[in-house]
């Protein structure tokens, strides 16, 4: 990954060569920032900037030993750790490595549900095992094979095992020389105040509709009306925008599920409403969350198309035909009801509440709500 690869972020690209041109590297980064901004391909593409001899004033040279190994990601200098699933033997990173340089050559802009898929686990919850730790503390043990850095680079530290975080923060706190990381996150609350306080924090933008638009037509060929119509709807979210041009079959199926638990609940269809929390309980628990993330933008963008600001709603064709029947169902008596329900839901899978209980739960009271 170049700069030049970087969609947008001129001013993020900016700052992080300026700090490898004057030699202020700091030793541990978290770059902050909501999904789709393009986190971890800035830190790709400062990491090899780092590695890189013969860089140039913008970007790495592209042609030395170092940037020839960053093509395939097999550079013996720089460590990737990523949230896993435990199958059979496979235990730490390493055992995933292929499959993590396929996803992230191919399509570097993607999502947590996107890396299940690639490991074939969707139905587990990925974290980052306690094991993992031993590993960091061995790689960075060892001398540096190309005389320069030693990049650790965390994608999600937020999922990592407690165990691994607290040797992670010994390694903070007394770092080896030339050792740098960076650790990418898109919930930093959830990470340990002990590792937070020992990171410079970069807080990046979500991409301008621009930037988004011009990416679509040049590496995707969408014509100029619709690349900006899905950079409105992306909301800087270059993910997003992805996902509506290949008709995410997930977010369709999420789609239905919506549709159909608020006109049941409409409806009063007990029985429908608890085939309808069977289904879900039949998914994984990483996609339960994501329908209820998916729910609560769902309400959000509803009750602002209620209150007549469609500038502001950032919804598909289909999204928007069903609100011009259902926003008025959502207002300000039962927005923030709704939402917390959502929010405690979401709450209730993390803890591995039976999700059956939890999701017909929430389409009952979902009755009452709807009727305010």
């Amino acid at each position: 990954m170049f700069f030049k690869e970087v969609i947008g972020q001129e001013a993020a690209k900016q700052r992080l060569r300026q700090e490898v041109q004057e030699g202020r590297i700091p030793h541990a980064q978290l770059f902050c920032g909501p999904s789709g901004v393009g986190k971890l391909p800035l830190a790709m593409a400062y990491a090899r900037y780092i590695c890189c001899p013969n860089r140039t004033d913008t970007d790495a040279c592209g042609t030395c030993p170092s940037c020839i190994k960053w093509n395939k990601l097999v550079h013996p200098d720089v460590h990737f750790v990523f949230p896993i699933v435990k199958k059979g033997k496979k235990e730490v990173c390493d055992d995933y490595i292929a499959d993590w340089r396929h996803l992230v050559l191919n399509s570097p802009y993607f999502s947590l549900n996107h890396w299940l898929n690639e490991m074939d686990a969707e139905n587990g919850q990925a974290i980052i095992y306690a094991k993992e730790s031993d590993e960091i503390v061995r790689k960075l043990s060892l001398k540096s094979s190309e005389g320069g850095y030693k990049v650790t680079i965390v994608w999600l530290p937020e999922k990592m095992h407690v165990v691994c975080a607290n040797k992670l923060l010994k390694l903070l706190e007394e770092p080896p020389e030339k050792t740098v990381f960076l650790l990418i996150s898109k919930a930093p609350d959830m990470i340990l105040p002990t590792i937070l306080s020992r990171t410079q924090r970069f807080n990046i933008r979500k991409i301008e509709e621009t930037d988004i638009a011009n990416a679509l037509q040049q590496k995707y060929g969408v014509r100029p009306n619709d690349s900006f119509t899905l950079a409105h709807l992306a909301n800087g979210d270059f993910i997003k925008a992805l996902e509506t041009i290949h008709l995410n079959e997930e977010n369709e199926l999420f789609f239905e599920l919506f549709v159909s638990l608020m006109r049941l609940s409409y409806q009063r269809k007990i029985r429908e409403m608890k085939q309808w929390s069977e289904q879900l309980a039949g998914m994984g628990r990483e996609r339960q969350k994501n329908f209820l993330t998916y729910a609560q933008r769902m309400i959000r963008e509803n009750f602002i198309y209620n209150l007549h600001c469609k500038e502001m709603s950032y919804m598909t064709l289909p999204e928007q035909n069903f609100a011009t029947r259902f926003a008025p169902f959502i207002n300000e008596r039962n927005v923030m009801g709704m939402m917390d329900e959502l929010s405690e839901a979401q709450i209730h899978i993390e803890q591995n509440v039976n999700a059956r209980m939890v999701f017909f739960d929430f389409s009952l009271k979902m009755i009452v709500l709807l009727k305010q």
